[in-house]
């Protein structure tokens, strides 16, 4: 419900209604109920979990997160999780208990592991309100990034939305690290994806010069937080431009509400939150009421009339 003097926070990502157009990214809330415990989810648009397998995986050795320049984090988890079918038994309760709008993330080693998580996700479809097919993690050693090219993430989206029979929104997470971004977010909507979440983490490497070693156990890990923003913005911006009317969830480097408004502006229908968190559990929150009181300060009543309204150079 709003609250007196706040503007309307509602939002459509597409097929979905959001209450606040603040998503948690995945990765970044935690599991089931432990951030929960002091960033109510409730009062968010939605909760993004940590990406999910058709199995259980133990991911990456330690050292799995470090900091980075410019207030950034990289992180090598390598997408350990307990399996779709474990987390939806143990940990999913918790996040509806707390009143949690839930994104279920998933991702596999090839096509038919997401077509696998597709069809295990078809058993809570009416407990969550979209699938995200992560199609772009950076630090999962020895496997291909699917969202490199058109053909993979056209196929392997096309093989989700058949796995969950059309019943879950499916939204494709992609990365800024390619050559063709549009023509690669447009084949995820041939696929038949609702819409996008723009951006994934960018590989980035860290150095202990005492040691000589590499800080990340697995070497190789991706670049969050706020180094991230302006890539994430151009991103956002030059898909909605080129594909108006793409719902799009807007994430990377977004710590205030002023960057929310930003993402906003640039096209993304919803905005997500993911490094903040970690040094700040209730940042979510805090974004949330930046946002509105930004909105409140330049008489915007509708944080929706927001999005996609950037004045164009020479317009």
């Amino acid at each position: 419900m709003r609250r007196r003097g706040e503007g309307d926070l509602s939002v459509r990502l597409g097929p979905i209604a959001l209450a606040s157009p603040v998503v948690a990214a995945s990765g970044t809330f935690g599991h089931g109920a432990e951030v929960a415990r002091v960033c109510p989810p409730d009062r968010l648009g939605a909760v993004t979990v940590k990406s999910l397998a058709p199995f259980s995986w133990d991911g990456n050795p330690p050292l799995r997160v470090t900091e980075a320049a410019g207030g950034g984090m990289l992180n090598s988890v390598g997408l350990a999780g307990p399996g779709i079918d474990a987390w939806s038994a143990d940990e999913l309760p918790a996040r509806e208990a707390a009143g949690a709008r839930v994104i279920l993330s998933i991702w596999g080693r090839s096509v038919d592991d997401y077509a696998d998580a597709a069809r295990r996700a078809r058993s809570v479809a009416a407990r969550v309100v979209a699938l995200e097919a992560n199609l772009s993690c950076p630090n999962l050693g020895g496997h291909q990034m699917f969202a490199q090219s058109e053909e993979l993430p056209r196929a392997t989206v096309a093989a989700i939305v058949d796995g969950t029979g059309g019943a879950i929104p499916v939204f494709a997470k992609l990365s800024a690290n390619v050559t063709a971004l549009v023509a690669i977010a447009r084949a995820a909507l041939d696929g038949g994806a609702s819409g996008l979440t723009l951006i994934n983490t960018l590989p980035g490497f860290a150095i202990d010069p005492d040691t000589r070693r590499a800080v990340l156990g697995a070497g190789n890990g991706g670049l969050s937080g706020p180094p991230l923003k302006h890539v994430a913005l151009r991103a956002v911006h030059d898909v909605t431009r080129a594909l108006p009317g793409t719902p799009v969830i807007g994430t990377g480097g977004i710590s205030t509400g002023r960057d929310a408004a930003e993402m906003l502006l640039a096209g993304a229908s919803a905005v997500g939150v993911g490094t903040a968190t970690f040094a700040e559990p209730r940042a979510t929150l805090r974004i949330t009421e930046e946002l509105t009181a930004w909105c409140a300060r330049r008489r915007v009543t509708r944080v929706a009339d927001l999005v996609a309204r950037l004045e164009e150079p020479g317009g």
